[in-house]
């Protein structure tokens, strides 16, 4: 008993430590011309000519603007309603 005790004692500790020292993820909002918007998890360098603008995290559009949220897995951007990976 007192040996699995010392085990989950350790195991409780290593999380904590983990914990600790995790990084919060960091994440950006970018937004093309036509109001599409999805997360990225890189500062990415857009060219101009793709429309796309890189918000913080914690930016939020106004009430009387109108975005909607499109989210796609990997690297790329909306346009028309279509995803351009790179």
């Amino acid at each position: 008993m007192k040996h699995a005790s010392k085990i989950a004692m350790a195991a409780l500790l290593a999380a904590g430590a983990m914990t600790m020292t995790a990084k919060p993820a960091s994440a950006y909002i970018a937004c093309n011309g036509e109001g599409e918007c999805w997360h990225v998890h890189h500062r990415y360098a857009y060219h101009p000519e793709f429309g796309v603008v890189v918000h913080p995290d914690r930016w939020r559009w106004r009430h009387e603007e109108n975005y909607r949220w499109r989210e796609h897995p990997g690297r790329g951007y909306w346009r028309g309603g279509v995803w351009i990976p790179f």
